[in-house]
């Protein structure tokens, strides 16, 4: 199978979906073999209510998913800096 992964660095709204939802359709029309596994798209966002998740991925035939990213910065202090 495909899997298309899209990153974003917000929290997640209706127009990413549509989006990737997008993204799927072209890959599965335009790149896919008839022989492929359906194609899966990942959105990956900074925060997501479940609820609004739920509402915006119902109805769409597309393997859709959501989840959320954890950012970890460190900071190495090199030196006397």
């Amino acid at each position: 199978c495909h899997v298309l992964i899209e990153l974003k660095v917000e929290e997640f709204n209706h127009y990413n979906i549509g989006q990737l939802n997008t993204y799927v359709n072209y890959y599965k029309a335009e790149i896919m073999l008839p022989e492929d596994n359906p194609t899966i798209g990942i959105l990956l966002v900074t925060n997501k209510n479940n609820t609004f998740v739920e509402y915006a991925t119902a109805g769409l035939d597309n393997q859709l998913f959501v989840s959320k990213y954890l950012l970890e910065q460190r900071c190495y202090r090199i030196g006397n800096w």
